[in-house]
Parts: structure tokens; C-alpha cells; sequence
């Protein structure tokens, strides 16, 4: 084996650690936010510099395989897509550790009916998959289940365009729920974000794979 082929086998076990990470930060915060777990959302928010640690240790090891070893062809695609999809999982990150941060600020658990009426768990659930299916798609080089998740970010984009008009209508019969719904709003906002990143790494699996730009383009 090539020290080209070595270091971009090492570079791969380390975006996938960055995945599973991130996956378990946005898995938590979801936990955090439905059981009102304060200690679990602390966990997220602590565990974020860890998430950066990882994205900046990937960032120079592409750099070092741009230096040392001037990959060509589909191993060239594959270090630039990792680097993309490494910004795209920090951001992930960020968001997870954003809705820890507004669990911490919550002074009691939100209401059962807000998160049914907003369908914020089920907004969750599918960002959760979408998360899953990306990685899944990279690991096996699988263009079509990378596809499918432009779908999908529908989904939680139609979620979040809803979100204003049900959070108005559960103020009006919980008027005393106020702060609350907000930070449920906030919440749902920085979801639609998860499916927009999602979205961006599976444009760059297909990228790697078939050598297609999708951004900006209709497929």
C-alpha cells in the first residue's frame, strides 16, 4: 500500500469518528431538550471542544496530503470533499451545542403538545436520519441513498416554514408559555440548519464518487 493510499484510509477513520461524534452530539441534545436532562445538555456543551479539536486535526492532515503527497484524480475529489465535510460536521456541532445551551436556560420542560404541535421531535428524528444515511453514503460510496436525502431536507424545511404559524396558534390557548415556544422556535430554526449541512455533505459524497458539482444545480 502507497503512503498516498495509507493516509487517506487514516483520513476516512477520522471524518467517520468526526461523524459519530457529531451524531452523538445532536442525538443527546435531542434527549436533553425532551427529558429536561440539564446534566446531558452540560455534556453536549463540554463535549464541543472536542468536536473542534477534531475538525481542526482533519483540516491539517488535508493540508499535509495536499503538501506531501499531491493526490490526483478521485483521491484529489476525496480529500476536498472531506475538507467540506468537515466544516459541515463542526457547524453540526455547533448547533447541537446551541440547543444544549438553550436547555440549560429553560427554567421548566417544555410542554408535550408544543413539541407535538411544532413537530420538533419528528423534525429531530429525521435530522438524526439524515445524519446516519450521509455517513452511511460516504462509507459505501452510495450516490443514490446521498440523493435521497435532498428529500428529506424537504421535509424538515417544511417543518420549519409551519413552525411560526403552530407556535402562534399554541401561544394563543398557552399564553403563559411565552419563553418556552421561543426557544422551541430557535430550536426548529437551527434543525432546518442540520438538513441544509446534511444536504451540502451528500452533494460532496456524489462529488467524491461520480465527479459531479451539484451546488447550484438541479439534479
Amino acid at each position: 500500500m502507497s503512503q498516498l493510499a495509507i493516509e487517506l484510509k487514516e483520513l476516512k477513520t477520522e471524518v467517520i469518528n468526526m461523524w459519530n461524534l457529531v451524531h452523538s452530539q445532536v442525538v443527546k441534545s435531542n434527549i436533553a431538550m425532551v427529558n429536561f436532562d440539564k446534566n446531558l445538555a452540560r455534556e453536549v456543551v463540554s463535549r464541543e471542544k472536542r468536536v473542534n479539536g477534531m475538525e481542526l486535526k482533519i483540516d491539517r492532515d488535508c493540508e499535509n496530503i495536499f503538501a506531501l503527497l499531491t493526490p490526483v484524480a478521485v483521491d484529489l475529489r476525496f480529500v476536498l470533499a472531506v475538507l467540506k465535510i468537515n466544516s459541515n460536521l463542526e457547524r453540526i456541532g455547533d448547533i447541537a451545542e446551541g440547543v444544549a445551551k438553550y436547555m440549560l436556560s429553560a427554567d421548566k420542560p417544555f410542554n408535550p403538545e408544543l413539541l407535538k404541535m411544532t413537530d420538533t421531535v419528528a423534525m429531530y428524528d429525521e435530522a438524526i436520519n439524515m445524519l446516519e444515511d450521509t455517513l452511511a453514503a460516504f462509507e459505501n460510496e452510495d450516490t443514490a441513498l446521498a440523493r435521497s436525502i435532498f428529500q428529506k431536507d424537504e421535509f424538515l424545511d417544511k417543518i420549519n416554514i409551519n413552525a411560526t404559524g403552530m407556535t402562534v396558534k399554541y401561544l394563543e390557548e398557552n399564553p403563559k408559555d411565552g419563553y418556552q415556544a421561543l426557544i422551541n422556535l430557535s430550536v426548529i430554526r437551527r434543525l432546518e440548519r442540520v438538513g441544509d449541512q446534511s444536504k451540502n455533505i451528500a452533494e460532496e459524497t456524489i462529488f467524491y464518487v461520480e465527479a459531479k458539482v451539484l451546488k447550484h444545480n438541479e439534479e
